[in-house]
């Protein structure tokens, strides 16, 4: 992969409120050798921190793209038709020099979902800064942009109005990690909506992005946006150019360390056990959902199901899968029947590639399982919410080991086909 080195002792960053979702250092460990980090700054102190830090360059997110423009002594005129910056450089003389290199990150990002915006309306929700460049490209393609904001003449309550958009593209923080599963708007209302685009990475698929899936609508998420876009600041930061070759690859590399690896299939199936061999061979945090349910609750699955039966159980499964599947990068055994409620399958799938474990019933143990009494009956109503639910399946019927590595294959063959 092409790489730029040079530059270790030159520091450079991301300025933005709240980052602590962000995947901007890895990115650009990916692409330079320069030290990357994150700066969470409060606006009343922005001023400060622009005059006082020692970055000889810097991104900028929500909410300061706009704000940023007024302490940059030039600014790019790309960026200055959008009305936002998110690159800063520091030239030799001290001054700031703005830029937009989200211009040619969404650019990327919409040639990717491969649909012509000529003479198309577009709605596009929100209107900061992410939105201006946002709407500067699809007009640059001669789309039909309509600007969707909570106050403005076209807003959420008059979206009917707008029933003929063909791309939906969304701006907002709306279903950013970490208060996931919300969506800015409903598709169903857009019959003839031909693609989505998100520009929120984390989770990989926001409430939007799934239901863009489920009703068959092409969709892209943020990463390819960021990627390319930080492809274009390292280059304006070291002065160099980078082949664009390196976004895609960057792209799935991200994916592969970020996206988690959640296991699915029947009670005493495995999933646990390898599980943690698939951890181990990563490197990467293990969790055990039923473990999970157990420490927060100081019961363990059976007996909670023993107690108060399977739907106030599942009720609890539900909340304790909320919270282990917006984090990123683990791997995840679920419980058996965490399957058999529909709204989990969103749950499971928005930031993870989803992995059915299936093995023969007749090996399975029944040992503290107060559900599994008729193994073959069970298996026939759940294998169609299990197949469902998961992007692939794998056999897991030989050794341990051997079905670990099978699960890390079925990842990998999932990111690259992705």
């Amino acid at each position: 992969m092409e790489y730029v080195n040079g530059f270790a002792g030159k520091k450079f960053g991301l300025l933005g409120e709240h980052l602590s979702h962000s995947f901007s250092p890895l990115i650009h460990s990916l692409l330079a050798d320069y030290p990357y980090a994150l700066y969470e700054v409060d606006r009343d102190v922005l001023g400060e921190w622009v005059k006082n830090n020692d970055l000889w360059g810097y991104n900028v997110t929500i909410p300061y793209k706009t704000e940023i423009m007024k302490y940059c002594d030039e600014i790019s005129p790309q960026a200055q038709m959008i009305g936002a910056v998110n690159t800063v450089v520091r030239r030799s003389d001290g001054t700031l020099f703005g830029d937009n290199t989200d211009y040619f990150g969404f650019s990327y990002m919409l040639n990717s979902l491969s649909i012509d915006v000529q003479g198309a309306k577009a709605l596009v929700l929100g209107s900061g800064g992410a939105s201006k460049t946002v709407c500067a490209v699809l007009k640059s393609q001669g789309a039909d942009v309509v600007v969707i904001s909570r106050n403005g003449e076209n807003n959420y309550q008059n979206l009917h109005l707008h029933r003929d958009a063909v791309l939906i593209v969304n701006t907002t923080p709306v279903g950013m990690y970490p208060n996931t599963g919300v969506s800015p708007v409903d598709l169903s209302v857009f019959p003839q909506c031909k693609g989505v685009c998100d520009v929120i990475y984390n989770p990989a698929k926001t409430a939007l992005v799934l239901q863009a899936e489920e009703l068959g609508i092409p969709f892209v998420n943020g990463l390819s946006m960021l990627v390319a876009q930080a492809h274009r600041a390292c280059e304006v930061f070291t002065d160099s150019s980078i082949s664009e070759s390196v976004i895609e690859r960057i792209r799935r590399e991200v994916m592969s360390r970020t996206l988690n690896i959640v296991l699915v299939g029947m009670p005493g199936c495995g999933k646990s056990t390898v599980g943690r061999l698939v951890a181990d061979s990563l490197s990467r945090p293990f969790v055990d959902a039923d473990e999970e349910i157990e420490k927060t609750t100081g019961r363990t699955p059976a007996q909670i199901i023993k107690e108060e039966g399977e739907p106030a159980f599942r009720l609890v499964e539900s909340q304790i899968l909320k919270t282990l599947c917006k984090e990123s990068g683990a791997v995840i055994a679920t419980g058996g029947g965490a399957v058999t409620i529909p709204e989990n399958k969103y749950v499971i799938r928005q930031n993870s590639v989803v992995i059915f474990l299936e093995r023969n019933i007749s090996v399975l143990s029944t040992e503290d399982r107060p559900l599994s009494t008729d193994l073959a009956s069970m298996y026939q109503k759940r294998l169609p919410f299990y197949k469902d639910f998961s992007h692939i399946t794998v056999d897991g019927n030989t050794e341990a080991q051997a079905v670990a590595q099978s699960v890390v294959s079925a990842f990998s063959e999932v990111i690259n086909e992705d």
